[in-house]
């Protein structure tokens, strides 16, 4: 989508790629934590210290994402 198109739909376009972003980010750092069911691996680094590398990134993504959307949620009400 071009930027700064303001056709009829691209509010709407817009906040859903913004909804799924968010969601798939929130998804995969979850899967990374190794808390769920289906657990998210990155090669050459699950490995080091059991895979404790991989659950701080997976964290780090959760908060990072969960931060982001609040702010830009902020940004928005402004």
């Amino acid at each position: 989508m071009a930027k700064g198109s303001n056709g009829p739909f691209s509010a709407v376009i817009s906040l859903a790629v913004w909804i799924t972003g968010v969601l798939v980010s929130l998804a995969v750092g979850f899967a990374m934590t190794g808390d769920g069911v289906l657990n998210q691996s990155i090669p050459g680094l699950a490995g080091i210290g059991e895979g404790i590398v991989i659950s701080i990134a997976g964290w780090a993504v959760v908060i990072l994402t969960l931060l982001s959307a609040v702010l830009a949620i902020l940004e928005k009400l402004k």
